[in-house]
């Protein structure tokens, strides 16, 4: 039975009227899966040493002090903190590591983890695009230092390049980072030319006014490179804004394609046995997001253990 992670503290991250990643994202979310057979489980905060695998202890000290009382603190120009957003960005990360435990203990073959804000922009000592805590990269240095993996992959099909990911990812020779994305679009990283310092990233930029055969094409390249890298565990950056629906960017996916390519993941992942983790990225089209979302887990479900 795949497991669901998730936590009400994501309603608790609370951005500004007209803000893209808006509270109304997780309802969309939890509202899309709430009649599906899932092992429902509570997303944990991360511990500090979790965190200190990807953000030094100065920037974590910089983000609590942030919190406000009331209102909002802008860490940038996109990215915001509410007197309830500390708990969100912990339990992210948090459900994210739990699910890697517990697909690692045997419990499902893969887990979703239905939290926000996202994390696959934040950078070691930066916060960025939505993002504060980089919560896939953390989930994977997890497997790596606390559960002694040797090789993870983590693939990025959210529709903006997921360069918090990348950088913390890119020395780092025990992991495979992959991402499509649009580009031109922001934040302008992920070009094909960026491979990372043992040839360990991938990125496959996508034409604007694209659709899912060209992504299709892409993965299959990619996930040719993930065979050959045979991961134990595989965690998923699970972006829904290449939806043609999307505000955000224009991509022209449907529900179909993001159904193929998560089954094309997991085939992948099969051939070695490894596990898989989907942390929830991107989509800002509420409707398109719930229905992609729906897709998405309703093929892990039936892949499940």
């Amino acid at each position: 039975m795949t497991l669901l992670f998730t936590h009400e503290s994501a309603a608790g991250h609370v951005t500004p009227s007209g803000h893209p990643e808006q509270v109304a994202r997780h309802e969309a979310v939890i509202g899309a899966l709430s009649d599906l057979d899932l092992d429902r489980r509570a997303a944990p905060e991360a511990d500090e040493a979790a965190l200190l695998r990807c953000h030094p202890a100065r920037y974590l000290d910089r983000i609590r002090a942030a919190i406000p009382q009331e209102g909002w603190h802008m860490l940038d120009g996109d990215t915001h903190l509410s007197p309830d957003s500390l708990e969100a960005a912990l339990r992210g990360a948090g459900g994210a590591v739990a699910a890697v435990d517990a697909v690692l203990d045997g419990v499902s073959n893969n887990a979703f983890v239905a939290m926000r804000p996202p994390g696959h922009h934040a950078e070691a000592e930066t916060p960025m695009g939505f993002c504060i805590f980089a919560n896939a990269a953390i989930a994977a240095k997890h497997a790596l230092d606390a559960r002694g993996l040797d090789r993870v992959a983590v693939l990025d099909f959210d529709v903006h390049h997921g360069n918090g990911t990348q950088a913390l990812l890119w020395d780092e020779r025990r992991t495979l980072f992959a991402s499509s994305h649009q580009m031109p679009l922001w934040p302008g990283s992920g070009d094909a030319s960026q491979t990372g310092e043992f040839d360990n990233v991938v990125n496959a930029p996508l034409p604007p006014g694209s659709a899912g055969s060209e992504a299709r094409t892409a993965w299959d390249s990619i996930l040719a490179r993930v065979d050959g890298f045979a991961p134990q565990l595989v965690i998923i950056s699970a972006g829904f804004d290449a939806h043609t629906d999307d505000p955000l960017a224009d991509l022209h996916w449907r529900e179909a394609d993001f159904a193929a390519l998560t089954n094309a993941i997991l085939s992948t992942a099969e051939n070695h046995n490894a596990k898989v983790v989907s942390c929830l990225e991107g989509g800002y089209n509420l409707a398109a997001l719930g229905s992609s979302v729906r897709a998405h887990v309703e093929t892990l479900m039936r892949r499940a253990g």
